[in-house]
């Protein structure tokens, strides 16, 4: 078995560092790191052994070079024309897996938390089915243009070790850990998780860019103040947010607001903070291409972070998470809702809220991964070809 992990960490290298060009330096495992990635025998490193180039996982077309070597510069997700998709260590896309941020643009990180749960639990899960439905995600978007291997330097860089049994340790850990990937110039696309993981996350960005704007798909505003007696839960990540001057109040956006409530003014915290709030009603049966026309102006230059609950879809389409509610988006808006933020500031995403045993068919976490990459295309210096 030993063999075949090795082999499949190599063909996952990029070129400059893969079985195609000589091997860098080893990569050092510091158990000091939040965001390490277990087990260290999963690192693609130079410690593989010769005898990798003999392995199982070589090109399947004669005369042709390993998948990671399509690009000079870039890492690139592998080709299921060349390597099957069950093959291989389960990243994100089936990119290298890294133990750091450094040296890269964008990282795809997972935090596997969901203690912060009100309904039905299973989120901490959801970063690993994400990681493995996006096997079905390609190097391309076929229908934007958008080319982000050929433009950024991305790989996996695993998950936060965050603390199951305190709510308020892992938030420290989350920011501890976000804080080491901001300060290396990455931005940052997370695989939730439940929605708590947005507030330490926050606190590490906004620390860099100052107060952020905000454009946050939810089925729930997640502004409440307390539950059971604590402040910290998946429902009150953006009241402290707002509390600790984390958000640009005049430049947030929650879309696809919709359910039942314990208020009759649900939303009266957040038009008192200025928040825009988009009800799913004024969503139905129509293109969101205008709104997000509308959201672009009113985000400007400034620094933003995108939010995506996988809830704010209609439970038809993602019944995989803990809190549904009927009536919701469909994918195509949420497309149409991030690829309008092509052109704005984004200083990092994130997906949360995929329960994945609440969807045996996986579609669920197919749809999350392909909503990242989609976050991952409309990122600040991606190429359209």
């Amino acid at each position: 078995m030993r063999p075949l992990l090795w082999a499949a960490c190599s063909q996952l290298l990029p070129r400059r560092a893969g079985l195609c060009a000589p091997k860098p330096a080893v990569t050092t495992m510091v158990t000091a790191s939040h965001h390490i990635l277990w087990p260290p025998a999963l690192l693609a490193t130079s410690s593989s052994p010769a005898s990798v180039s003999t392995g199982f996982l070589q090109p399947m077309v004669p005369g042709s070079r390993a998948p990671s070597c399509w690009s000079s510069q870039f890492n690139v997700p592998p080709s299921a024309l060349l390597v099957a998709r069950p093959v291989g260590v389960c990243s994100m896309m089936r990119l290298p897996m890294r133990a750091s941020a450094e040296g890269l643009d964008v990282v795809f990180v997972g935090v596997p938390l969901d203690t912060g749960t009100s309904n039905r639990p299973g989120a901490r899960f959801g970063p690993r089915q994400i990681r493995a439905e996006s096997a079905m995600v390609r190097r391309y978007n076929g229908s934007t243009g958008a080319a982000p291997f050929d433009s950024l330097r991305v790989a996996d860089i695993g998950d936060v070790n965050v603390n199951l049994y305190s709510l308020p340790d892992s938030c420290r850990l989350i920011r501890e850990s976000y804080q080491e990937i901001v300060a290396s110039g990455c931005v940052p696309l997370t695989l939730g998780g439940d929605h708590t993981i947005t507030y330490p996350i926050l606190q590490a960005l906004a620390a860099k860019h100052g107060p952020v704007g905000l454009v946050h798909v939810d089925a729930h505003t997640d502004t409440g103040d307390t539950a059971l007696g604590q402040k910290i839960y998946h429902g009150s990540p953006f009241r402290r947010c707002v509390e600790e001057g984390l958000l640009d109040c005049g430049r947030v956006v929650q879309i696809g607001i919709r359910g039942s409530s314990y208020d009759p003014d649900p939303h009266k915290y957040c038009r008192e903070q200025g928040f825009r709030v988009v009800p799913a009603e004024e969503c139905w049966m129509k293109s969101l291409e205008p709104l997000m026309r509308e959201v672009k102006v009113q985000m400007g230059e400034k620094p933003m972070y995108i939010s995506f609950d996988i809830d704010g879809l209609d439970p038809a389409y993602a019944p995989g998470t803990g809190t549904p509610e009927i009536a919701g988006l469909t994918p195509a808006q949420a497309l149409e809702i991030i690829r309008g933020c092509k052109g704005l500031n984004i200083v990092g995403c994130d997906l949360v809220e995929v329960a994945p045993m609440y969807d045996v068919s996986g579609n669920t976490a197919l749809l999350g991964a392909n909503l990242l990459f989609e976050m991952l295309c409309v990122l600040p210096g991606v190429k359209t070809l």
